[in-house]
């Protein structure tokens, strides 16, 4: 009997309105009485089989693994449903029906920890930027107050210095000679300029004999002889400034680009020499002193920079005397072929001789601009 009334109760229907609320139940009593007796059948069994159902129960009971989340509500389409078997790693899932999202934090951590690795490591490259740079003043402060002791002390007669006789007796005949040329060189543009003004001058008193010959009939021939005469020279003028303005240009490279390669070398030579006595100066002061374990130490380094810059002094050193002597060659033979070409131009400009003169410049393979052609055309430039 019990089974039927359970067996009844189980397939009545119960009516739920449009909230979800369960509707007036029929005056059917059927279903609380069924319910009634089902509490007392359990109260008769005991506690023995309670604690077994319940047992089977936990048991047998759904696996939360494989439980879902619905967000929709009932009802709701599958795209709503997060199964929470795959909730195991970083991952953001999204609600497609109230487009809501959960965050979960695993993926932000490791775009951190990159941010910072990367922050660290520019940071470290700019801290051994700026070491470096440290490390290099302090250097250049430590090697200038050496050398401005050493300066002083030799100024005042204190400190001993590194002396080359017939090096320095050399250096002092190149830096004279310098001298010398470079007036030789401030007096040949004078003459130029001075030269190049008075062949304007024929040149303008020629045009202006030629005009006068052709308006004074009575005067022809004399302003014509003088027209001529003036033009004559003032082509051979020209032909002698060609000459004198080779001259120039072969001074000056020799004064101001072969003299000052070789002084810009005997400068460094001359701060090599500086540096070395220096150092060599600080490691005879240290030499003198106590020979205890941090002595010892400061004395092996002093020694291995003493002897840096022995090494840069001696092979600047032989720089100096490679250049002297090439240079004094080069001097010899280029002076040598200039005051020849200055005499012979010169002699045969002021002896009237034009073929003598047009020879000289062809000697010496010297090309005369057209008239007109003063200025070189944008060609020439490039």
């Amino acid at each position: 009997m019990t089974d039927s009334i359970m067996s009844k109760a189980a397939t009545m229907e119960i009516p739920i309105n449009s909230n979800g609320d369960t509707g007036t139940l029929p005056e059917d009593d059927s279903l609380e009485q069924a319910a009634k007796l089902q509490w007392s059948l359990d109260e008769k069994v005991g506690s023995s089989r309670g604690t077994r159902d319940l047992q089977q129960v936990m048991v047998s009971g759904p696996n939360l693994n494989e439980t879902s989340i619905v967000s929709g509500g009932y009802g709701g389409t599958a795209e709503g449903i997060i199964p929470t078997s795959s909730m195991k790693g970083p991952a953001v899932r999204y609600n497609a029906e109230f487009n809501k999202r959960i965050p979960v934090t695993g993926l932000g951590s490791n775009m951190h920890h990159s941010s910072s690795s990367s922050s660290m490591s520019a940071e470290e490259a700019t801290r051994g930027v700026a070491v470096e740079k440290l490390e290099t003043m302090k250097k250049w402060g430590l090697n200038t107050y050496k050398c401005t002791k050493q300066m002083i002390s030799e100024r005042f007669g204190r400190g001993s210095r590194t002396v080359d006789l017939e090096l320095e007796a050399q250096i002092e005949v190149l830096r004279d000679t310098k001298r010398k040329y470079e007036n030789v060189l401030r007096l040949a543009r004078a003459l130029t300029n001075h030269f190049y003004n008075m062949v304007q001058t024929q040149h303008a008193l020629g045009d202006t004999f030629a005009d006068l010959s052709q308006k004074s009939p009575e005067l022809r021939d004399e302003f014509g002889y003088n027209a001529e005469t003036q033009k004559l020279l003032c082509k051979n003028g020209e032909t002698l400034l060609g000459a004198i303005n080779f001259f120039v240009s072969s001074i000056n490279t020799l004064v101001n680009k072969t003299m000052e390669d070789t002084l810009m070398t005997i400068k460094m030579y001359e701060n090599a020499r500086l540096e070395y006595d220096a150092y060599r100066s600080d490691l005879e002061e240290l030499s003198l002193g106590p020979r205890d374990a941090v002595a010892m130490a400061r004395i092996e380094a002093a020694q291995q920079q003493y002897q840096t810059q022995k090494d840069k002094y001696e092979r600047l050193r032989s720089d100096v005397i490679i250049k002297l002597k090439f240079l004094e060659e080069n001097k010899v033979k280029v002076m040598h072929k200039q005051l020849l070409l200055f005499h012979n131009a010169i002699s045969a400009y002021f002896a009237g001789n034009q073929q003598q003169l047009e020879q000289t410049l062809k000697q010496f393979n010297i090309k005369l601009r057209p008239p007109g052609a003063d200025k070189p055309s944008w060609l020439e430039e490039q």
